[in-house]
């Protein structure tokens, strides 16, 4: 007890040389440089007023004190959302189903500890599976605490899970192209080569459980071609392409899949072909016209595609409206790409109509041909008019007078025919577009047998 006097002493010495003397000479300033009246200095310099400002100073100081320590130490409450939960056990010989990926923590305790906790690396969520047999089973999820200061809640702070015997199969891997717009048009993937065609999938065979091995369809590697670093033809290897598996309807199933990863090559080419562009004349020129000659900007493109559609392509149309055309003209028209052509190498031309006098003629003995039968099937005409006509060209007479039949082609389309007698329409076609074609039979009866 005799100690204490002299702490207090020493605390007030501390208040008074710290607080209170460099408070009272800035005021005294303050009084003398906004000439005051001496009775506020003389009021200032007494001791009592001294000893009343060190109390109330000392009060306020105090409350301060003790009100940040009230704060410090208040209880309190935060909530940790989406805390990875993690699972112990044998995952070499089991799979567990049911278990929450993420819970809420809920943390009490005071400000300091919370704030401790909330920084703390050791703390984590657990679910303690070890030693449960295949089965059901309710099981407690727990918060490893940083400090034993600190009171929790978890939501949900139980879960029912199915521990399942795990096993494992072999699947054959196929490819899923991602991202293929991102490709340069000019570019085709032409082959896809893994590190490995066969990967082994594990999990459980039990029917009932929602990622069973039994519900896998397919497992696929996902080749992103946006990952192509070197869009040339060649070959690219990308590295680290994911696997995943599928069920029959397209969903994704949480399988383990080894590996779980692979290497793909990825073969690039460049496919093309260089076809005329073809006019073709939509409509009729004014009464006693027809077209005598058509000029193009370019005559040519280069289409660039797949084989198959290159294979297919003889040439590039190019519709020009001439309805009720009455003098020449010129077209500056976008082509159009053929279906499955990604990249051409002229995309506008200009079209020059040039107009004549009109003048008509009959070619007969025009063969009909069959298009689209099946080839199981044959066709015969019932009669000598149903295997040839007679076609009506109209055009300028330069044009026309070097017209043969073999430049005209008459057929029908007989998709989806199958044996039976038939009436059949007539179509015509001709290699020039200046010419107007018109078959003066219409229609043809035709026989369909078996071969």
């Amino acid at each position: 007890m005799n100690k204490k006097p002299g702490i207090f002493k020493r605390i007030a010495r501390f208040i008074d040389k710290k607080i209170i003397v460099p408070v009272t000479k800035f005021l005294m300033k303050i009084v003398k440089l906004g000439g005051a009246n001496r009775s506020l200095e003389t009021w200032l310099s007494r001791s009592n007023t001294l000893l009343f400002v060190s109390l109330f100073l000392a009060l306020l100081v105090f409350v301060l004190f003790d009100q940040k320590k009230m704060l410090f130490n208040d209880t309190s409450a935060e909530v940790l959302k989406d805390q990875k939960v993690e699972a112990i056990y044998n995952e070499e010989a089991y799979v567990v189903e049911g278990l929450p990926d993420k819970v809420d923590i809920t943390l009490m305790g005071s400000r300091s500890d919370l704030f401790i906790a909330k920084q703390s690396t050791a703390s984590k969520v657990t679910v303690d599976l070890t030693g449960l047999k295949p089965g059901t089973h309710k099981v407690d999820i727990e918060y490893m605490r940083p400090n034993d200061s600190v009171e929790y809640s978890v939501n949900p702070s139980v879960a029912t899970v199915n521990v399942y015997p795990k096993v494992s199969e072999s699947k054959t891997l196929t490819m899923d192209l991602l991202n293929q717009d991102s490709l340069d048009e000019k570019l085709i993937v032409d082959n896809v080569t893994p590190s490995t065609d066969k990967v082994v999938i594990k999990g459980t065979d039990d029917e009932s459980a929602i990622n069973s091995l039994k519900k896998v369809a397919t497992v696929k590697a996902l080749v992103d071609v946006s990952a192509l670093n070197n869009q040339e033809v060649g070959t690219v290897t990308l590295k680290d392409v994911p696997l995943k598996a599928y069920d029959s309807n397209g969903n994704s199933l949480d399988i383990e899949i080894v590996p779980s990863k692979i290497q793909v090559n990825v073969d690039l080419s460049s496919p093309s072909k260089t076809v005329p562009i073809r006019v073709v004349p939509k409509g009729d020129v004014t009464f006693g016209q027809a077209i005598s000659s058509i000029s193009l900007s370019e005559s040519n493109v280069t289409v660039y595609g797949t084989q198959s559609v290159l294979d297919e392509l003889e040439y590039v149309p190019v519709d020009v409206d001439v309805e009720g055309l009455k003098q020449n003209r010129e077209y500056k028209l976008d082509l159009e790409k053929p279906k499955g052509i990604k990249s051409m190498s002229v995309n506008n031309v200009t079209v020059g109509i040039t107009l004549g006098a009109a003048t008509d003629k009959d070619i007969s003995n025009v063969n009909i041909d069959v298009r689209n039968l099946n080839d199981k099937y044959s066709v015969q005409g019932l009669s000598q008019n149903d295997i040839q006509v007679t076609v009506n060209v109209k055009g300028v007479a330069s044009v026309l007078n070097n017209l043969q039949a073999e430049d005209i082609t008459a057929y029908i389309d007989l998709k989806d025919y199958g044996p039976g007698e038939y009436e059949v329409e007539v179509k015509v076609t001709g290699t020039d577009s200046r010419v107007q074609y018109l078959s003066k039979t219409k229609k043809v009866k035709i026989r369909v047998v078996e071969k």
